[in-house]
């Protein structure tokens, strides 16, 4: 039995305990306790909004009868998420014992987010099971503070119909943008988000632009490390797909992520760099105006002949304000499976509602012929982007020094000049890290 109830914030969604099950011990998956030892405990859950953990959600009577800890899920819009992750760690209340958050936010929550190592090493787990770049982005520290359940490999997402060769590199991207302004004027070649909107958006597919330079935001001595001649070069060739090239959507200086993706959507844009979790919604007649055989994708554009990209991740982890740890921790085994993980990506009703979900994160996931099957390759087309990506910073300071570099990104792309803004950050930034004794 289910109880809903609409918050605010989202919504909650409580598991009611059933019958426990007294399943022998080698029946019991997933490395889960025998004899229900937790059996009672209730689990508070902090999750942000999205179909893929709606699957989770509905599915974790199995949890329930396999261990009788009952669940409550709160699912919160990304864009309130964070403020209530600052919150949870200020009251130090273990309102929640599970929550989720964007991998830059482990840093400066680290002290309130249970590290997992010795508790997967009893278990048998190992992050080895992830791709580099997301079991990465759920440590801090040299310690595993959780798990990447929600994470994203970027993808170039074109129009079939308007682009019978996708781009392979940053130039074609140019080539291809300004043939389709003669042939299609009505229709944008490319939807960018330059706004300096808070969550630091502007700065996903520069990063790309910079690796693949062979530049990077820091130096070893955490000096800004994005003044030299490779990284403004890189700059200034990213900010030139608006302002010299003028092949991005007019509005890209106004947008965000949801923006470019609402552009593309809507059929007045034929080309957009983004997660790859985007790619159900670009044909979902709900939201979308383009039908599945005019959405393509494949990797993302080289730059200078080389394609580096950056990966995002959501990880859950414990809180160590919880009063139900070990419950918390039989909860993270069983949401983290790998069957699950396969299973949520391909079964397209739980419970009654239909699931719409590409996201997986193990690598035996993105591999598996049935997931590509059930999903047109795109976890195929994600194991490649991933082979070289990388992540931002993992350092407490990163927020700040991040919103430093999104300000000048989007001043840059209004027409101002790269390396006076870029310059001016780097200062900045070292004095953040100086302030924080990271810059001796």
């Amino acid at each position: 039995m289910r109880r809903q109830t609409l918050l605010k914030a989202g919504v909650v969604v409580t598991a009611m305990s059933l019958m426990p099950l007294n399943a022998a011990a080698e029946d019991i998956p997933y490395d889960l306790k025998e004899g229900q030892p937790y059996a009672g405990a209730k689990l508070n859950i902090l999750s942000v909004v999205t179909p893929q953990f709606d699957g989770l959600m509905l599915r974790d009577d199995e949890f329930t009868e396999l261990t009788g800890i009952e669940t409550e899920w709160t699912f919160i819009p990304f864009g309130s998420l964070q403020e209530k992750i600052n919150a949870e760690g200020i009251a130090a209340n273990g309102t929640f014992d599970v929550v989720n958050y964007l991998d830059s936010w482990g840093p400066p929550n680290a002290h309130w987010l249970m590290p997992i190592d010795d508790m997967m090493a009893q278990d048998g787990i190992s992050m080895d099971r992830y791709p580099t770049a997301f079991a990465r982005s759920a440590q801090y520290d040299g310690k595993t503070l959780g798990f990447p359940l929600r994470a994203h490999p970027q993808l170039m997402f074109y129009r079939k119909d308007l682009i019978p060769e996708p781009p392979t590199s940053w130039q074609e991207v140019i080539e291809i943008g300004k043939a389709l302004k003669e042939t299609n004027p009505d229709i944008a070649p490319l939807a960018l988000y330059y706004n300096n909107d808070g969550n630091r958006q502007n700065l996903f597919i520069w990063i790309n632009f910079l690796w693949a330079a062979g530049a990077d935001i820091f130096n070893d001595d955490w000096t800004a490390a994005w003044t030299s001649d490779e990284a403004i070069k890189a700059t200034e060739d990213y900010i030139a797909l608006h302002t010299v090239h003028g092949v991005t959507n007019p509005n890209s200086l106004a947008f965000v992520e949801q923006d470019a993706r609402q552009s593309f959507m809507q059929g007045k844009s034929a080309m957009i760099p983004v997660w790859w979790w985007a790619y159900s919604g670009f044909y979902n007649p709900e939201s979308s105006t383009l039908t599945k055989d005019q959405v393509g994708f494949t990797g993302m554009p080289s730059y200078d002949g080389r394609t580096k990209t950056y990966a995002i991740s959501m990880p859950f982890s414990i809180s160590e304000y919880s009063q139900n740890k070990e419950a918390a921790w039989e909860f993270m085994k069983w949401l983290s499976n790998p069957e699950m993980d396969k299973a949520n990506a391909i079964e397209r009703e739980v419970a009654g509602k239909s699931i719409v979900n590409n996201v997986v994160t193990h690598i035996s996931s993105l591999q598996d012929a049935d997931v590509n099957a059930a999903n047109d390759g795109i976890q195929a087309a994600a194991w490649e982007s991933l082979e070289e990506s990388d992540i931002m910073p993992q350092i407490p300071e990163w927020p700040e020094v991040g919103d430093i570099l999104s300000a000048a990104i989007a001043e840059a792309a209004a027409g101002g000049d790269v390396r006076e803004l870029m310059t001016k950050a780097a200062e900045q930034s070292n004095r953040v890290l100086r302030r924080a004794g990271r810059i001796e």
